[in-house]
């Protein structure tokens, strides 16, 4: 197997696709990206690291809700975080693709199978998961109520959901956005890492 190649993953929250990424990322030997990526893109544009959080796609959107989101903010404030947004996106996309062209990489999130649309030994993943398994996840995680961490799986996927059709033109989730759509509730996170081994392996003739 010569050249470098890429995986991206786009999860739902609580569908565990951060450790299948990283599980991943160790059967592969590969390098892993998620919010890694602010410290990269802070670093290298000189911009204070709380100016990319701020704007990080589970932070941020209230530009991306229509009409009704553009109305809390005045006209000024809103050019503001319409510059913010497209600029932070091009700075974070530039590090996404100078990652992918040194070396093999695992990205998560971020919209990176849009960015890397062009390169040719990439998969693009989409995780899912059951709502049950979700809530139970994201409450242990984040220690809240299972009431709580339904309302933020549902604030979060829509933030994502407006994140990635905004800058991909593409349907957050939709099966035709991916190459391979997987529900981890099926076979749990490990064997779910293990199944996208095997088809990346098949992909890019791994050996």
């Amino acid at each position: 197997m010569k050249g470098n190649y890429v995986i991206t993953i786009g999860r739902q929250l609580g569908s565990g696709g951060r450790e299948i990424g990283q599980r991943l990322s160790a059967i592969l030997g590969i390098s892993f990206f998620d919010k890694e990526l602010i410290s990269i893109a802070s670093r290298e544009s000189g911009l204070n690291r709380e100016f990319f959080e701020k704007a990080d796609e589970k932070k941020r959107f209230r530009l991306f809700g229509g009409v009704s989101g553009l109305r809390d903010l005045a006209a000024g404030e809103a050019m503001n975080y319409y510059l913010a947004d497209e600029t932070l996106f091009k700075i974070q996309s530039d590090v996404i693709r100078s990652l992918a062209g040194q070396k093999s990489c695992i990205f998560v999130g971020r919209c990176a199978d849009y960015v890397l649309k062009d390169t040719g030994r990439r998969l693009s993943i989409f995780i899912s998961a059951d709502l049950d398994d979700r809530i139970k996840r994201v409450a242990a995680i984040h220690n809240m109520t299972e009431s709580k961490a339904k309302i933020h799986i549902e604030k979060t996927d829509r933030e994502r959901a407006r994140y990635y059709n905004y800058f991909s033109g593409k349907e957050w989730g939709s099966a035709g956005s991916y190459h391979l759509c997987i529900n981890s509730s099926v076979l749990g996170i490990d064997k779910t890492a293990d199944l996208i081994y095997r088809f990346a392996g098949m992909q890019f003739n791994l050996k």
